[in-house]
């Protein structure tokens, strides 16, 4: 999870007193900017206010309804975030509710009711082009799965060969990036030795076989530790194995390792460290799929599996350079990660182009029988339609928006402008490419931002234990913006606010599904609005993929591609037409190490 108020300052290269800003300056910049939605709103009226409404005394006494008593320093940490929270509370009392609106969750009567996976698996690359192996090994470590595929599928290179050079890259480069967890070689070549042997045999499973990989430590895969990224869990081996790496070993993907995952999926900081980006490894690489776009972007995997709940793609690929899939709510089994949130939380792949995405898409996709939200769908790559012929728009206002002049002359307001520019830039290619482009406009009646406790309540009951026995402690981060503190926060939401916040998430998705009545996909700047947030409560599909470099530093920015419920394949078509039209995911960092 990437909480979406903190990213535009983690985006704009700000923290607190940079430039001659402090935090209230810096928050009353990016409102003006758009970036959050309300939260920056709510954080700047909070910080007017002189006396705080919930107090010290005030949670002491309210701890018996939860049964946990906190220190004075967990008391004083939780302050500013309660008062959000009852300001949250506010904004949501005042939607009107008609007895006829449900909450936007969904109970099985039996447990495990879907149905198994029926879904045919057929996706290719819409090229076939294996050549020559180039001369250098930077080379094919930095190809794109479609190349990757034809190299081994045409036998130019061995799976073996090409899961020693991933393997080594890895051992090479993780002292600096920190993106790894744990290595799984005897695992990847065991696999590798397989994928050759069937591909001599003729046997082809398709275009993953032979293919190196990682995964985020979220996923379980026995015979290895699976730790959340989180020191409470750092010896945890769980025996189930996760749907998503079932499904790629069935495609004959070779695991290489278990990357790293900021603590229970919120930022890049795990009990190893920070994990670094490769184009600025003095920076993170933001999460809390850190490890997985660090790894993608560093050329040390194929590709990767990540996970969303509120930005976790989204983030690290805009960070590190590379292309994310956040599927459709329910398109990819969770069963064998770990929970976060159960009406949020996706699965989705991150790799080195659009197309790459979708060749992993299919692999994955589908209803297993053991997640209950998980569903079947088509999907066809390559599309069987012309992406001329979908039917693309724009979020207009973000685009149009002329804020700069209340931006005072400096690093800040050149930085944005530069990043206003790149996404008008996408626009201009789209158009160019014969895309016909219509103006639509996201919901901004109800209260997104206030939505987030869906977030913080099932988050806070997936680790309610870790908070009760005091084992929160352990987590590397004790701040204000960490789980632990955020933790103690969930236990003073009341179920009606829960409840009531999942009944106007019933009339945003309605409210959504009017908006992408008028499109198949829409662009939108990565983190504009309320968008990011949006989105994951609807559960919304996205394609985040690189749209320029910045001068100042040569770090990557990305744009934002939003597609309908379960519509994958025309998402993906038209952020692949915007991708092949431009050069930024072919650029690569150089790594020292």
């Amino acid at each position: 999870m990437q909480r979406s108020s903190e990213e535009p300052l983690q985006i704009a290269g700000q923290s607190t007193g940079a430039n001659g800003l402090d935090r209230r300056a810096t928050l009353k910049v990016l409102a003006a900017l758009g970036f959050g939605g309300g939260a920056f709103s709510r954080a700047l009226a909070a910080q007017a206010e002189h006396q705080p409404k919930v107090t010290v005394e005030m949670i002491k006494s309210a701890e018996w309804v939860s049964s946990i008593e906190f220190t004075d320093d967990d008391r004083k940490l939780m302050l500013d975030g309660l008062n959000e929270a009852v300001a949250d509370y506010e904004s949501l009392r005042a939607v009107p509710l008609d007895n006829g609106v449900a909450p936007a969750i969904r109970f099985h009567a039996q447990n495990r009711s879907c149905g198994l996976d029926r879904v045919e698996r057929t996706a290719r690359p819409t090229q076939w082009f294996p050549g020559p192996r180039p001369s250098g090994d930077d080379a094919v470590a930095f190809a794109p799965v479609t190349q990757l595929s034809a190299w081994v599928r045409s036998k130019v290179i061995s799976s073996r060969e090409l899961t020693r050079l991933y393997l080594e890259r890895l051992k090479k480069f993780d002292a600096l990036l920190k993106c790894m967890i744990t290595l799984t070689q005897e695992t990847a070549i065991q696999q590798a030795k397989k994928a050759d042997e069937e591909l001599a045999a003729g046997r082809y499973r398709g275009p993953l076989h032979g293919i190196p990989w990682g995964v985020k430590d979220l996923l379980a895969f026995p015979g290895y530790r699976t730790t959340w990224g989180a020191k409470p869990y750092e010896n945890q081996v769980r025996k189930e194995k996760a749907t998503v790496i079932a499904r790629l070993e069935d495609a004959g993907a070779v695991l290489l390792a278990k990357l790293s995952v900021g603590a229970l999926a919120w930022g890049d900081v795990w009990f190893g460290g920070t994990t670094k980006n490769p184009w600025k490894p003095e920076q993170g690489s933001s999460g809390s799929s850190a490890g997985p776009a660090a790894a993608t972007a560093a050329g040390l995997a194929g590709f990767t599996i990540g996970t969303e709940t509120l930005g976790s793609i989204v983030s690290p690929c805009t960070r590190c350079g590379a292309t994310g899939l956040r599927p459709t709510f329910g398109r990819v089994s969770r069963f064998g990660a770990m929970a976060l949130s159960w009406s949020m939380d996706k699965v989705g792949p991150i790799a080195r182009s659009v197309e790459d995405c979708a060749l992993v898409f299919d692999a994955i996709h589908g209803s297993d029988g053991l997640d209950p939200s998980a569903e079947s769908h088509d999907f066809h790559w390559p599309p069987q339609r012309d992406f001329r012929s979908m039917r693309a728009g724009y979020v207009a206002d973000l685009f149009d928006r002329e804020p700069l002049e209340q931006i005072p002359d400096g690093p800040m307001r050149d930085r944005f402008a530069e990043q206003i520019r790149f996404d008008r830039d996408v626009l201009d290619v789209l158009k160019k490419l014969g895309v016909a482009l219509h103006p639509i406009k996201l919901p901004d009646e109800l209260p997104v931002s206030a939505l987030a406790l869906i977030l913080t309540a099932e988050a806070s009951t997936a680790f309610d234990e870790l908070t009760r026995t005091g084992r929160d402690d352990l987590l590397v981060r004790q701040i204000e913006n960490a789980w632990p503190n955020v933790f103690r926060q969930g236990q003073m939401i009341p179920a009606v606010e829960y409840l009531r916040a999942n009944r106007i998430r019933t009339l945003l998705m309605a409210k959504m599904k009017q908006t992408l009545s008028q499109v198949d996909a829409y662009v939108c700047p990565s983190f504009g609005g309320s968008n990011l947030v949006l989105t994951n409560l609807t559960g919304h599909p996205t394609v985040v993929l690189p749209n320029g470099f910045r001068k100042s530093d040569g770090t990557p920015t990305s744009i934002t591609f939003c597609g309908r419920l379960n519509g994958e394949t025309e998402l993906l078509a038209i952020a692949q037409a915007y991708q092949q039209a431009t050069d930024f995911h072919r650029k690569h960092p150089k790594l020292e190490s």
